[in-house]
């Protein structure tokens, strides 16, 4: 099954129009949904208006945009980005010191993402896939057999033994815990790097994940396409939900 998802749902009115274009079109079977931002309150209504599927787009790496949050949580939001943030392997150490800054930011946006959509998420993935930082693997925050988004999915020779083996356990770490699709690609990596006989391949076999930004130009104009809808036709597609 490949799973069409759209990022970032709610940062902004931009991004929301272009992932709902989608929708709308069919071209996408899923969102994740950003909370406390920009256009949040409004992408609420327009998800629970079309049915769209929806989890949670968990920000630890960008300030707030929306309205709604208190300066307790903004607090502990600051400390997390500043963290994550210092350099680019902050995500990979665990600070013990950040525990309860994380969790909190955690159950703040779940809250919230409650209220929006009148339901916990069943699904959570993150900004800058920043839910895969060790602090957040450890600290078991996200409930036990909540679906989770995997370390993209490569193929030997395309990163380091390294790299592979890091993905790797981390993925077998989550699989203990959390409910993962079986693979997991980027749409504009697909298109740029012709991936599409491997997905199209593991789509009929497997669950396959396909991360997209609509409202990036070049992932917009190929959903869009003729190409795409006859890829459509070939595989069998859904959202998050029928994992």
């Amino acid at each position: 099954m490949l799973i069409i998802n759209a990022d970032d749902w709610g940062r902004s009115v931009a991004e929301t129009d272009a992932a709902h274009a989608c929708c709308k079109m069919r071209r996408i079977t899923s969102a994740s949904a950003m909370v406390f931002m920009a256009d949040s309150e409004r992408a609420a209504e327009l998800a629970n208006e079309t049915g769209l599927d929806v989890g949670l787009h968990l920000n630890l790496s960008e300030p707030f945009t929306g309205k709604g949050h208190n300066q307790t949580l903004q607090h502990h939001h600051n400390r997390v980005i500043r963290f994550l943030k210092r350099n680019k392997y902050s995500q990979l150490l665990y600070n013990p010191f950040l525990r309860k800054s994380f969790s909190y930011v955690y159950e703040a946006q779940a809250e919230e993402f409650y209220r929006l959509y009148g339901k916990w998420p069943a699904r959570v993935d993150g900004h800058h896939h920043m839910h895969l930082c060790a602090n957040m693997i450890l600290s078991k925050a996200v409930p036990a057999g909540t679906k989770m988004r995997r370390n993209f999915s490569f193929w030997p020779g395309e990163k380091s033994l390294v790299n592979r083996a890091h993905r790797a356990l981390v993925d077998r770490w989550l699989a203990r815990r959390y409910r993962l699709p079986d693979y997991f690609f980027c749409l504009l990596q697909c298109i740029q790097q012709g991936k599409w006989n491997r997905v199209e391949s593991l789509a009929r076999s497997a669950s396959v994940e396909l991360m997209t930004h609509p409202v990036v130009a070049a992932e917009t104009e190929y959903l869009m396409s003729g190409e795409f809808s006859a890829l459509l036709q070939r595989v069998p597609t859904g959202p998050h939900a029928l994992l």
